[in-house]
């Protein structure tokens, strides 16, 4: 499951494209969204213990968080920042936004 969120003047455009962009694809994913505020989800269908359906998600979740980010979205409406969105977080905002700060914690934290 991922999530991006667009200005909903984007949200017609932004869904459209990715509903393209996913039947291209070989895995089920379908789209809901919470249309009055531009955020919307897509649900990848896979099987975790197939690398290639893996790195097939992984491709879908990049081409679609990259288009809400050039369509001045964000990487995420409401799922949050795990794992596979960690580097969208700096794309969409940078260092400015305390990430070096919040790794350099969690570094310590291990120690």
């Amino acid at each position: 499951m991922t999530d991006v969120c667009v200005p909903i003047s984007r949200l017609a455009e932004c869904v459209t494209e990715t509903e393209q962009d996913l039947l291209k694809s070989s895995l089920p994913c379908p789209i809901v969204g919470h249309v009055g505020d531009g955020n919307f989800h897509v649900a990848m269908l896979l099987d975790p213990n197939k690398p290639e359906e893996m790195e097939e998600a992984e491709s879908i979740n990049h081409r679609i968080v990259s288009r809400a980010l050039k369509m001045g979205g964000t990487c995420t409406g409401e799922h949050g920042i795990g794992l596979h969105k960690m580097g969208f977080l700096i794309e969409e905002h940078g260092a400015a936004y305390g990430i070096d700060v919040m790794s350099s914690h969690q570094a310590c934290a291990r120690s």
